[in-house]
């Protein structure tokens, strides 16, 4: 070997060797060094690095131990990078790393309330002092990584944004990419996969372009717990999340290439569990499974398609709160959406999205309603509810199908199958309902009518045909049946309406054209009408005026009107309650097996429909309704008889206890009415018999007419015992004058107001002459004596009473403090005079008379008492000043003082009234031959003298 050759060789060894020792030894030690020189100068949170290995020959170079943070509190660490620099890199004019290996890497991101980033504060970087403008197209910086591996990392995310932190934590992160570039059209094959610390998994696999950006590949997230992201949520919605999997998987392609482009294929998701709360703990969702496979989803087209969607047992609860508000609105109102609308838009929108939906089935849902609008809060199951979709299209182009059972309420079930299309909105629908209960609109009912809606169900078949929403345009055929309704009047607490079973057939309902029903059949209807005295009907009464008057718009008046046409109307075995309180005698009854029927009714015929109905009243008493009219023109021709015969009215005692306040002991009634209208002219006649009525005993009502019944009633009945009464009426209905009321009452005024208003001047009237006002007997002032007048009334009062036998006369015995008690004033003085004198003369021993009242006064004899009297009277002395005056006028101030202070004496005053009834009774009984039995004296009463200063005592009459 050469001597040069030793040399190159020493050269080349020592060469190696001064190389090696630099590569292993020195550059780790000073690279370790300065690096840590560094952290300590630019990381504002303690930093260092435990180690570097490098292999100057291989060009591997190893980081052990780089800690970012407090002592086990490190934001950024790992265990070991490790990289191996290709020696291509020399040639080929790009960086290239046969492998990258990174293990046990772990990273805390921190956001504050504010929105910072803690990795973004870790270090303080010099500002650039380069001010080269950057070239454009200046592209990537050329870099190849063979393989690039992530072992056992470890990813916190700490979010204190929202009003709850967020912490999310994953482990065992696993990324492997090979041939990772930033070559142009470069592909990396890559995979990652990780855990989260409720068991979640997300795993990835796929190719990877850096230049441009791109990527395809699967994604697959399982076992998610939604619990760890809902802060996210409840910021924007006050919803508590009880429970929540969900699972994501599909496959994907990326691109930013010239615009972003995103596709997404064999989308499969799934949620099951969910159970979502409102803040105040109450249930608001809970869900059993959903799973939706078969998706796709192109950024590109604006489209999403479903391929299949099942789920089942979703159970969900919705209410309308008193504002008419949604809760579910009210939860989901975003708070900033107001804002977010004052913005001005900064892109056009873009064409609509489209979503598709080939095949959905919903099995088991449950949701409960409930409104709270209504004064009655009203709740309703609906479910289970089974829902099948298909051929759903967004855009609305074509039609889709659609198939649902449910249950309503307790019992009610609902069906419906057809199809429907959005654009223009039409649908054909089969529809079938069963046992669907009415009760449910009880509380939307109370605003209008006082009725409660006891029970009702109600049960369809229909085909509805929906042409167009605008104008609104539809069809429904088929047939409906309500059975068991049954309505209660609230105000009187009695049935209203009800029937075991309504039952329409040959519907056929054109929307605005045309209501055609072929038959309707009604089993054991009932109904309760009454007309009240001012013609009136309950109906009337239970209807809620809602303040105002409705207006129709110009266009519903101008509309064509809806024909409605009905074949006929039976009826079996019904039966109603019905009263007349309009009648001079009121009259009401109960109608049973009611049978019949109402022929064909057409609004657009002058036609009039037959009406033949029979029925009974209480069982025996035979009713017939016979006739014809035209119900939607009732005024232009009429023709009905309604008749009813031998009704016992003991059935009607307890209309007779409540509103006459009497019981019924016996009678029949007979009553034929007969209405005919023929060009609006109304001849009617009205026949009532009342056949031995007799009242039983008082009822006590506060419902009862304040009248005396038994008076009327006996001056009303005939030598037989019957009462008959005829009223014809005839008029125009067009005439403003006619009217039925007046007519009758005055048919009636002289019987019935004359027991009412006057029973005296028909007593009087029953005995010949002038006797003047029989209520009455005027008496002096002062005096209890009957007079001339006095005598010559009450001896006509008792020749008429004594041809009423069954009535009593009571007797109200009256004074008058103005003209009476100055007199009774006078008088009681009088007594006092002798009474004194008597008391003196018994203690002086003098003999006396057997009485007071003999005793013979002058006036020197008053004079002497008076002014003991007024002492005793007063309890006083006579004023001083009156000593000055004459004796005459000082007798006489005393004599008034003691009259004034006797004058409005009650007891006095009462007295006289007493003595007034009692020689009223007195003369009855003795002169007019009155059974002291019949004349009744009530207690005594104060009132005005008549201008002549006469004082009335009044008189009463009633019945045995």
């Amino acid at each position: 070997m050469s001597k040069g050759i030793r040399r190159a060789l020493t050269a080349l060894a020592t060469f190696f060797l001064l190389y090696g020792l630099l590569g292993f030894l020195i550059i780790p030690g000073v690279g370790q060094r300065i690096a840590n020189q560094q952290l300590s100068i630019y990381s504002r949170v303690p930093a260092q690095l435990e180690r570097i290995e490098f292999n100057p020959f291989s060009l591997e170079l190893t980081l052990f131990n780089l800690r970012l943070g407090q002592p086990d509190d490190e934001q950024v660490a790992f265990q070991r990078l490790y990289a191996n620099l290709d020696w291509s890199s020399l040639w080929r004019q790009r960086l290239q790393l046969s492998e990258v290996q990174l293990e046990q890497p772990r990273v805390l991101v921190q956001l504050d309330p504010e929105g910072n980033l803690n990795l973004a504060q870790l270090l303080q970087l010099p500002e650039s002092t380069d001010e080269a403008p950057a070239t454009e197209d200046q592209g990537l910086f050329p870099l190849l990584i063979e393989r690039l591996g992530l072992n056992a990392g470890s990813l916190r995310i700490q979010d204190q944004r929202p009003g709850e932190s967020v912490d999310l934590s994953y482990q065992d992160l696993d990324i492997v990419l090979h041939d990772l570039s930033t070559l142009p059209e470069h592909n990396g094959q890559a995979r990652l996969s990780a855990t989260d610390a409720s068991g979640g998994r997300i795993d990835w696999e796929g190719q990877l372009s850096l230049s441009p950006l791109a990527s395809n590949g699967h994604l697959s997230v399982s076992q998610v717990a939604l619990r760890q992201f809902w802060p996210y949520v409840r910021d924007a919605v006050p919803l508590s999340l009880q429970e929540g999997v969900a699972q994501l998987s599909s496959d994907y392609s990326f691109s930013l290439a010239e615009e972003l482009e995103l596709k997404l294929e064999n989308i499969a998701i799934a949620l099951a569990p969910l159970a979502i709360d409102t803040d105040q703990g109450r249930p608001l969702l809970r869900l059993e499974n959903l799973e939706l496979t078969d998706g796709s989803l192109d950024l590109g087209k604006r489209q999403l398609v479903i391929g299949t969607l099942r789920s089942s047992k979703l159970e969900t609860w919705a209410s309308r709160e008193a504002d008419g508000q949604l809760d579910w609105q009210k939860l989901l109102a975003s708070p900033t959406a107001p804002a977010a609308e004052a913005q001005p838009a900064t892109e056009q929108a873009g064409a609509p999205w489209q979503v598709l939906l080939h095949d959905a089935q919903l099995r088991g849902y449950q949701v409960h309603l409930s409104d709270r609008q209504p004064q009655r809060k009203v709740e309703l199951l609906i479910g289970p509810l089974d829902l099948d979709l298909q051929a759903f299209d967004s855009l609305g182009t074509s039609p889709f199908r659609l198939k649902l059972d449910s249950g309503i309420g307790k019992q009610g079930k609902l069906q419906l199958q057809g199809q429907a299309q959005l654009q223009p909105i039409s649908g054909t629908f089969a529809v079938t309902s069963t046992d669907i209960d009415l009760r449910i609109a009880q509380a939307y009912l109370e605003p209008f009518i006082r009725l409660e809606l006891r029970s009702g169900l109600l049960a369809s078949a229909l085909d509805i045909d929906l042409q167009s929403v605008e104008p609104l345009a539809f069809r429904v055929s088929g047939s409906a049946d309500v059975r068991q309704l049954h309505t209660l009047d609230t105000l009187k607490n009695r049935d209203f309406l009800k029937w075991q079973h309504l039952q329409l057939t040959g519907l056929d309902y054109r929307h605005e054209e045309l209501l055609s029903i072929g038959s309707v059949k009604l089993a054991q209807p009932y109904a309760r009408f009454v007309v009240n005295e001012d013609l009136t009907t309950n109906i009337n009464e239970l209807l809620i005026s809602q303040g105002g008057s409705a207006q129709a718009s110009p266009d519903s008046a101008a509309s064509k009107p809806l024909g409605i046409h009905i074949g006929e109307i039976t009826l079996a075995d019904g039966s109603a309650n019905f009263a007349d309180f309009s009648l001079p005698q009121p009259f009401a009854t109960a109608i049973q097996q009611l049978s019949g029927r109402i022929g064909t009714i057409d609004n657009r015929q002058s036609k009039p429909a037959s009406v033949s109905i029979e029925g009974k009243v209480d069982r025996y008493a035979p009713v017939s309704i016979e006739g014809s009219l035209t119900p939607f023109d009732p005024l232009q021709s009429l023709d009905i008889a309604t008749r009813f015969k031998q009704v016992e009215l003991t059935t009607l005692t307890p209309y007779s206890g409540k509103f006459a306040g009497y019981r019924i002991r016996k009678g029949r009634l007979d009553l034929d009415l007969h209405y005919r209208i023929q060009g609006r002219q109304l001849n009617a006649e009205n026949k009532v018999v009342l056949e031995q009525l007799q009242l039983g005993e008082k009822v006590d009502s506060p419902n009862a007419v304040d009248l005396p019944v038994k008076l009327a009633i006996a001056l009303l009945k005939d030598t037989k015992g019957t009462i008959s009464l005829e009223l014809p009426i005839r008029g125009n209905l067009d005439d403003p004058q006619f009217s039925v009321m007046p007519i009758v009452w005055q048919t009636l005024r002289n019987l019935v107001l004359r027991a009412v208003q006057a029973p005296f001047k028909l007593i009087g009237g029953l005995v010949a002459g002038d006797h003047g006002d029989l209520s009455q007997v005027l008496f002096a002032p002062g005096s209890s004596e009957l007079d001339g007048n006095a005598r010559k009334s009450l001896d006509a009062l008792a020749k008429g009473l004594q041809q009423r036998p069954a009535l009593r006369l009571e007797v109200e015995g009256m004074s008058a403090a103005g003209s009476d008690g100055p007199l009774i004033a006078e008088q009681r003085l009088e007594r006092e005079y002798r009474s004194t004198l008597y008391k003196m003369l018994q203690r002086r021993g003098d003999e006396v008379p057997a009485d007071a009242e003999q005793l013979q006064l002058d006036d020197s004899d008053r004079a002497a008492l008076l002014e003991g009297i007024y002492r005793s009277r007063l309890k006083q002395q006579p004023p001083a000043q009156w000593q000055e005056l004459a004796r005459d006028e000082r007798t006489a101030r005393m004599k008034q003082a003691v009259i004034d202070s006797w004058s409005g004496n009650n007891a006095l005053l009462r007295r006289l009234s007493q003595e007034r009834s009692a020689n009223i009774k007195a003369y009855l009984v003795d002169q007019g031959g009155l059974q002291d039995q019949r004349v009744y004296l009530l207690d005594s009463a104060l009132t005005e003298a008549r201008e002549d200063g006469q004082v009335a005592t009044a008189l009463h009459l009633d019945s045995e």
